[in-house]
């Protein structure tokens, strides 16, 4: 047998078995949080991005316990990049993604302050086991109100469903079983079944195409492994994004980011015996872009509450520069610094106008409407 056969098939037998195991997802989890009366938002924010962030838990957690720290931070700042870059970036293009006001208030806020908090910490070249403890707490908390929040939403819903019964005659709602919940349930634990297996096929498949074509293995690390442990995302986002769900297509990202930094970081310096040291570059460089990615997404996701599609051109281009820069800088390659200079000096600040007038124009409309 061809020795191709196989990867060959692990690449498509993969990209079916991510598209299959997102709908699923999607499907299942938009559905549940219908039977449940709560938000498909709260559903994303926890049972779809934690269930999707499950490879960046194993490879961190795995890297740790194997001494290899620098796999178990840049798992996590990579994937926080690529999400909110990536992702949001290519569900933007595809349709314009409508923002909850409740993203805007409290869990964009509490991302930015996670990815700061995180910062802080590893500034010390060391993420100790207390403050991985920290981290995990975090998490701990985040979802007990998350809980709490979907629990308001059922009240006021039901709230809601008996002053619209008190003033019409509507008939009865339908009561929804406990047989429909198990159904959507596995449905969304089937789909994230075929998600880990559909994106462990598809990086086998990959790294041994890259590795015909003469590519190095630290090249490969940085770019297709950091991209396929965020697969689930990819491939929920945009199935989400795709079906109008796009509470779940923003929460999953968002969500993610959290469940990244305050888990699956916060578990593997519980794990990790001499907890996990930092390197300088990434202190320096990677860590800074990952906190400067999720504060841009403040004032974008105010300004109009919805990420337009040159907004999502924007962060896939500020992606592909970001990878160029890393790639430039592991391979030495002479550039890289005067593309860093260009990009800070010249393009951040050029796009830190644009959103700002963009902002203000959406500011100055939402006025005049009130007015």
């Amino acid at each position: 047998m061809n020795p191709a056969v196989i990867p060959i098939f692990k690449i498509i037998g993969g990209f079916v078995l991510l598209v299959v195991g997102g709908e699923l997802l999607v499907r299942g989890a938009s559905r549940l949080a219908v039977a449940m009366k709560i938000s498909s938002l709260v559903i994303g924010l926890t049972v779809v991005s934690f269930g999707t962030s499950a490879p960046e838990l194993a490879v961190s957690v795995g890297a740790a316990m194997t001494g290899n720290a620098d796999v178990a931070i840049g798992n996590v700042v990579g994937s926080n990049i690529f999400n909110v870059l990536f992702i949001l970036g290519v569900s933007a293009l595809i349709v314009p993604l409508v923002v909850s006001n409740q993203l805007v208030i409290r869990d964009v806020p509490i991302m930015i302050g996670a990815s700061l908090l995180m910062w802080l910490f590893a500034f010390d070249g060391m993420i100790s086991r207390w403050e991985g403890a920290i981290l995990f707490a975090g998490v701990i908390g985040y979802t007990v109100w998350c809980i709490q929040q979907s629990r308001n939403d059922r009240r006021l819903a039901a709230e809601a469903r008996l002053t619209n019964e008190a003033n019409s005659e509507s008939s009865p709602p339908e009561n929804i079983g406990f047989s429909v919940i198990a159904i959507q349930i596995a449905l969304i634990v089937g789909g994230l079944v075929l998600l880990g297996f559909g994106a462990d096929w598809l990086i086998d498949g990959t790294v041994w195409g890259a590795t015909q074509f003469g590519v190095s293995e630290l090249v490969i690390g940085l770019t297709v492994v950091a991209f396929g442990t965020s697969l689930p995302e990819v491939v929920t986002s945009l199935v989400a994004a795709w079906r109008g769900e796009r509470d779940i297509a923003v929460g999953n990202v968002v969500g993610s980011n959290l469940f990244n930094i305050l888990c699956v970081l916060g578990l593997t310096g519980l794990v990790a015996p001499d907890g996990i040291s930092v390197h300088e570059s990434a202190i320096r460089f990677d860590i800074p872009v990952m906190v400067a990615v999720a504060i841009a997404c403040w004032p974008i996701f105010a300004g109009g509450h919805l990420i337009a599609r040159w907004e999502g051109g924007l962060f896939v281009f500020y992606y592909f520069l970001y990878t160029t820069l890393v790639v430039m800088y592991a391979i030495g390659h002479g550039f890289a610094h005067t593309l860093e200079g260009v990009t800070v000096f010249f393009l951040l600040p050029l796009t830190v106008i644009t959103i700002a007038i963009s902002c203000w124009r959406h500011w100055k409309a939402k006025k005049t409407v009130v007015l």
